[in-house]
Protein backbone atom coordinates (compact mmCIF):
# COMPACT_ATOMS: atom_id res chain seq x y z
CA UNK A 1 0.00 0.00 0.00
CA UNK A 2 1.21 3.50 -0.81
CA UNK A 3 2.75 5.12 2.28
CA UNK A 4 1.18 8.29 3.69
CA UNK A 5 2.39 11.76 2.78
CA UNK A 6 3.97 13.48 5.78
CA UNK A 7 3.77 17.27 6.04
CA UNK A 8 5.08 19.22 9.04
CA UNK A 9 4.09 22.88 9.50
CA UNK A 10 6.00 24.90 12.09
CA UNK A 11 6.18 28.49 13.29
CA UNK A 12 5.36 30.65 16.28
CA UNK A 13 2.08 31.67 17.84
CA UNK A 14 0.03 34.15 15.85
CA UNK A 15 1.44 33.25 12.43
CA UNK A 16 -1.34 30.90 11.32
CA UNK A 17 0.33 27.48 11.51
CA UNK A 18 -2.95 25.82 12.48
CA UNK A 19 -4.83 27.40 9.56
CA UNK A 20 -2.35 25.94 7.08
CA UNK A 21 -2.62 22.48 8.62
CA UNK A 22 -6.42 22.56 8.78
CA UNK A 23 -6.76 23.59 5.14
CA UNK A 24 -4.41 20.78 4.08
CA UNK A 25 -6.14 18.18 6.29
CA UNK A 26 -9.63 19.19 5.11
CA UNK A 27 -8.61 19.09 1.46
CA UNK A 28 -7.02 15.63 1.77
CA UNK A 29 -10.10 14.33 3.59
CA UNK A 30 -12.42 15.75 0.94
CA UNK A 31 -10.52 13.73 -1.67
CA UNK A 32 -11.34 10.49 0.16
CA UNK A 33 -7.97 10.06 1.87
CA UNK A 34 -7.47 8.99 5.46
CA UNK A 35 -6.06 11.89 7.48
CA UNK A 36 -4.34 12.13 10.85
CA UNK A 37 -3.42 15.49 12.37
CA UNK A 38 -1.54 16.29 15.56
CA UNK A 39 -0.66 19.77 16.78
CA UNK A 40 0.88 21.59 19.71
CA UNK A 41 -0.39 25.12 20.16
CA UNK A 42 -0.37 25.63 23.91
CA UNK A 43 2.27 28.32 23.37
CA UNK A 44 0.00 30.16 20.98
CA UNK A 45 0.79 33.60 22.38
CA UNK A 46 3.06 35.43 19.95
CA UNK A 47 6.58 34.07 20.20
CA UNK A 48 5.69 30.57 21.44
CA UNK A 49 6.62 27.56 19.33
CA UNK A 50 3.72 25.98 17.41
CA UNK A 51 3.84 22.92 15.16
CA UNK A 52 1.37 20.64 13.40
CA UNK A 53 1.82 17.17 11.88
CA UNK A 54 -0.45 16.29 8.93
CA UNK A 55 -0.38 12.76 7.49
CA UNK A 56 -2.67 11.57 4.71
CA UNK A 57 -2.94 8.59 2.39
CA UNK A 58 -4.95 5.39 1.76
CA UNK A 59 -4.27 4.31 5.34
CA UNK A 60 -2.64 6.21 8.21
CA UNK A 61 -1.96 4.70 11.62
CA UNK A 62 -0.13 7.32 13.66
CA UNK A 63 -0.88 11.08 13.88
CA UNK A 64 2.78 12.02 14.46
CA UNK A 65 5.64 11.91 11.98
CA UNK A 66 8.85 10.15 13.05
CA UNK A 67 12.10 12.11 12.97
CA UNK A 68 13.63 11.92 9.50
CA UNK A 69 10.35 10.98 7.77
CA UNK A 70 8.91 14.41 6.86
CA UNK A 71 8.26 14.71 3.12
CA UNK A 72 7.54 18.45 3.19
CA UNK A 73 8.58 20.87 5.96
CA UNK A 74 6.82 24.25 5.86
CA UNK A 75 8.24 26.84 8.27
CA UNK A 76 6.59 30.19 8.87
CA UNK A 77 9.58 31.48 10.85
CA UNK A 78 13.28 31.08 10.10
CA UNK A 79 14.63 29.78 13.43
CA UNK A 80 11.74 27.31 13.75
CA UNK A 81 12.61 26.02 10.31
CA UNK A 82 16.21 25.45 11.43
CA UNK A 83 14.99 23.73 14.62
CA UNK A 84 12.90 21.17 12.70
CA UNK A 85 15.26 20.44 9.79
CA UNK A 86 16.37 17.09 11.32
CA UNK A 87 12.79 15.83 10.86
CA UNK A 88 13.05 16.26 7.05
CA UNK A 89 13.57 13.13 4.97
CA UNK A 90 17.23 12.98 3.99
CA UNK A 91 17.88 13.23 0.26
CA UNK A 92 14.21 13.59 -0.68
CA UNK A 93 12.41 16.09 1.57
CA UNK A 94 11.20 19.50 0.45
CA UNK A 95 11.87 22.53 2.68
CA UNK A 96 9.79 25.72 2.29
CA UNK A 97 10.52 28.52 4.73
CA UNK A 98 9.64 32.16 5.26
CA UNK A 99 12.66 34.36 5.98
CA UNK A 100 10.55 36.07 8.66
CA UNK A 101 12.37 36.41 11.98
CA UNK A 102 10.46 36.48 15.26
CA UNK A 103 13.29 36.93 17.72
CA UNK A 104 12.35 35.95 21.30
CA UNK A 105 13.01 38.47 24.09
CA UNK A 106 15.80 36.39 25.64
CA UNK A 107 17.79 36.83 22.41
CA UNK A 108 18.04 40.57 23.09
CA UNK A 109 20.60 40.54 25.87
CA UNK A 110 22.20 43.67 24.39
CA UNK A 111 19.55 46.26 23.56
CA UNK A 112 21.82 48.79 21.89
CA UNK A 113 20.60 49.70 18.37
CA UNK A 114 22.09 47.31 15.85
CA UNK A 115 23.61 44.95 18.43
CA UNK A 116 23.88 41.29 17.33
CA UNK A 117 21.20 38.94 18.61
CA UNK A 118 21.36 35.32 19.78
CA UNK A 119 19.46 33.95 16.84
CA UNK A 120 19.87 31.39 14.05
CA UNK A 121 22.46 32.74 11.60
CA UNK A 122 22.17 30.15 8.83
CA UNK A 123 21.56 31.68 5.42
CA UNK A 124 19.20 30.24 2.77
CA UNK A 125 22.20 29.38 0.58
CA UNK A 126 23.77 27.32 3.37
CA UNK A 127 20.52 25.49 4.09
CA UNK A 128 19.87 24.64 0.44
CA UNK A 129 23.17 22.76 0.34
CA UNK A 130 21.80 20.25 2.87
CA UNK A 131 18.28 19.59 1.55
CA UNK A 132 17.05 17.87 -1.58
CA UNK A 133 14.83 20.83 -2.52
CA UNK A 134 14.69 24.04 -0.53
CA UNK A 135 13.07 27.47 -0.89
CA UNK A 136 13.50 30.56 1.28
CA UNK A 137 10.59 32.91 0.59
CA UNK A 138 10.08 36.41 1.92
CA UNK A 139 6.41 35.53 2.34
CA UNK A 140 5.79 38.33 4.82
CA UNK A 141 6.90 40.97 2.32
CA UNK A 142 4.77 39.39 -0.41
CA UNK A 143 1.74 39.52 1.91
CA UNK A 144 2.51 43.12 2.89
CA UNK A 145 2.60 44.08 -0.79
CA UNK A 146 -0.88 42.57 -1.11
CA UNK A 147 -2.09 44.74 1.77
CA UNK A 148 -2.34 42.14 4.56
CA UNK A 149 0.84 40.80 6.18
CA UNK A 150 -1.21 38.22 8.10
CA UNK A 151 -1.68 36.38 4.78
CA UNK A 152 1.99 35.33 4.81
CA UNK A 153 0.93 31.85 5.95
CA UNK A 154 -1.30 31.55 2.87
CA UNK A 155 1.63 32.53 0.63
CA UNK A 156 3.43 29.51 2.07
CA UNK A 157 0.30 27.41 1.63
CA UNK A 158 0.42 28.30 -2.06
CA UNK A 159 4.07 27.24 -2.17
CA UNK A 160 3.17 23.96 -0.44
CA UNK A 161 0.39 23.30 -2.94
CA UNK A 162 2.89 23.00 -5.81
CA UNK A 163 4.33 19.86 -4.23
CA UNK A 164 1.02 18.00 -3.81
CA UNK A 165 -1.36 16.41 -6.32
CA UNK A 166 -4.50 18.45 -5.61
CA UNK A 167 -6.07 20.79 -8.15
CA UNK A 168 -5.78 24.56 -7.74
CA UNK A 169 -9.57 24.83 -7.73
CA UNK A 170 -9.83 22.39 -4.81
CA UNK A 171 -7.18 24.30 -2.88
CA UNK A 172 -8.95 27.61 -3.40
CA UNK A 173 -12.37 26.22 -2.49
CA UNK A 174 -11.07 24.71 0.74
CA UNK A 175 -9.08 27.83 1.65
CA UNK A 176 -12.17 30.02 1.22
CA UNK A 177 -13.98 27.89 3.79
CA UNK A 178 -11.40 28.63 6.51
CA UNK A 179 -10.73 32.36 6.18
CA UNK A 180 -13.09 35.24 7.05
CA UNK A 181 -15.37 36.21 4.18
CA UNK A 182 -13.95 39.72 3.97
CA UNK A 183 -10.41 38.36 3.48
CA UNK A 184 -11.14 35.70 0.86
CA UNK A 185 -9.94 37.86 -2.03
CA UNK A 186 -6.58 38.82 -0.50
CA UNK A 187 -5.99 35.26 0.70
CA UNK A 188 -6.60 33.86 -2.77
CA UNK A 189 -4.14 36.43 -4.12
CA UNK A 190 -1.61 35.35 -1.49
CA UNK A 191 -2.13 31.70 -2.41
CA UNK A 192 -1.53 32.45 -6.10
CA UNK A 193 1.55 34.52 -5.27
CA UNK A 194 3.07 31.58 -3.39
CA UNK A 195 2.50 29.25 -6.33
CA UNK A 196 3.94 31.78 -8.77
CA UNK A 197 7.02 32.33 -6.62
CA UNK A 198 7.81 28.59 -6.59
CA UNK A 199 7.17 28.31 -10.33
CA UNK A 200 9.61 31.16 -11.00
CA UNK A 201 12.22 29.68 -8.64
CA UNK A 202 12.00 26.29 -10.36
CA UNK A 203 12.18 27.88 -13.80
CA UNK A 204 14.88 30.51 -13.24
CA UNK A 205 16.62 29.19 -10.13
CA UNK A 206 16.37 30.75 -6.68
CA UNK A 207 16.17 34.56 -6.74
CA UNK A 208 19.07 36.66 -5.52
CA UNK A 209 19.49 35.32 -2.04
CA UNK A 210 16.79 36.75 0.21
CA UNK A 211 19.02 35.95 3.13
CA UNK A 212 18.07 36.39 6.74
CA UNK A 213 19.23 39.96 7.51
CA UNK A 214 22.60 40.15 9.20
CA UNK A 215 22.56 42.39 12.28
CA UNK A 216 24.58 45.51 11.65
CA UNK A 217 27.51 46.47 13.86
CA UNK A 218 26.61 47.91 17.24
CA UNK A 219 28.28 51.23 16.42
CA UNK A 220 26.60 51.64 13.02
CA UNK A 221 24.20 54.60 12.74
CA UNK A 222 20.60 53.51 13.14
CA UNK A 223 17.32 55.39 13.25
CA UNK A 224 14.55 53.89 15.36
CA UNK A 225 10.96 54.83 14.56
CA UNK A 226 7.93 53.49 16.37
CA UNK A 227 4.66 53.10 14.45
CA UNK A 228 1.51 52.90 16.56
CA UNK A 229 -1.93 52.23 15.08
CA UNK A 230 -4.31 53.73 17.68
CA UNK A 231 -7.42 51.94 16.37
CA UNK A 232 -5.79 48.56 17.02
CA UNK A 233 -4.61 49.26 20.57
CA UNK A 234 -6.80 47.47 23.16
CA UNK A 235 -5.17 49.09 26.22
CA UNK A 236 -3.80 45.76 27.49
CA UNK A 237 -0.72 47.55 28.88
CA UNK A 238 1.62 44.65 28.05
CA UNK A 239 4.04 46.82 26.07
CA UNK A 240 4.12 49.50 28.77
CA UNK A 241 4.85 47.02 31.55
CA UNK A 242 7.55 45.11 29.65
CA UNK A 243 9.36 47.97 27.86
CA UNK A 244 12.98 47.70 29.17
CA UNK A 245 13.57 51.44 28.72
CA UNK A 246 10.23 52.53 30.26
CA UNK A 247 9.53 54.88 27.37
CA UNK A 248 5.91 53.83 26.70
CA UNK A 249 2.69 54.77 28.49
CA UNK A 250 -1.07 54.77 27.99
CA UNK A 251 -2.43 58.24 27.30
CA UNK A 252 -5.70 59.73 28.54
CA UNK A 253 -7.59 57.70 25.92
CA UNK A 254 -5.87 54.49 27.06
CA UNK A 255 -3.87 54.23 23.83
CA UNK A 256 -0.16 53.47 23.98
CA UNK A 257 2.23 56.29 23.09
CA UNK A 258 5.98 56.86 23.04
CA UNK A 259 7.01 59.28 25.76
CA UNK A 260 10.74 59.63 25.08
CA UNK A 261 11.94 58.70 21.56
CA UNK A 262 15.57 59.19 22.61
CA UNK A 263 15.31 56.26 25.03
CA UNK A 264 13.89 53.77 22.51
CA UNK A 265 16.60 51.32 21.43
CA UNK A 266 14.53 49.46 18.85
CA UNK A 267 14.69 46.19 20.79
CA UNK A 268 11.26 45.29 19.33
CA UNK A 269 9.88 43.76 22.53
CA UNK A 270 6.73 45.89 22.26
CA UNK A 271 6.17 44.76 18.65
CA UNK A 272 6.66 41.06 19.38
CA UNK A 273 4.50 41.06 22.51
CA UNK A 274 1.58 43.16 21.26
CA UNK A 275 -1.36 40.75 20.81
CA UNK A 276 -3.14 43.15 18.43
CA UNK A 277 -0.27 44.08 16.05
CA UNK A 278 -0.75 47.73 17.07
CA UNK A 279 2.98 48.48 17.28
CA UNK A 280 5.66 48.17 14.66
CA UNK A 281 9.30 49.14 15.00
CA UNK A 282 11.09 50.50 11.95
CA UNK A 283 14.89 50.44 11.99
CA UNK A 284 16.36 52.86 9.50
CA UNK A 285 14.65 55.65 7.61
CA UNK A 286 11.38 53.86 6.77
CA UNK A 287 8.48 56.34 6.47
CA UNK A 288 5.55 56.14 8.87
CA UNK A 289 2.35 55.11 7.04
CA UNK A 290 -0.56 57.51 6.96
CA UNK A 291 -2.96 57.15 9.87
CA UNK A 292 -0.33 55.91 12.32
CA UNK A 293 1.50 57.82 15.04
CA UNK A 294 5.16 57.76 15.99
Amino acid sequence: MKPPVNVLIVGVGGQGVILVSKVLAALAQSRGLEVKQSEVHGMAKRGGSVFSHVRFGPQVWSPTIPRGEVDILVALEWAEGMRWLPWLKAGAGIFVCDTKRVVPPFACLNRRPGAPMRYARETPAEVREHVAEGYAIDATRIAEDLGNERAANVVLLGALSTALDFSVADWETTLAEFVPNKTVAVNLQAFTSGREWIAAARRDGPPIDAAVPTPRAADAPLTVRLEITPDWCKSCDICVKLCPERCLRLNSERVVELTDPAKCTGCRLCEWLCPDFAIRVHLGAAPIPAGATA
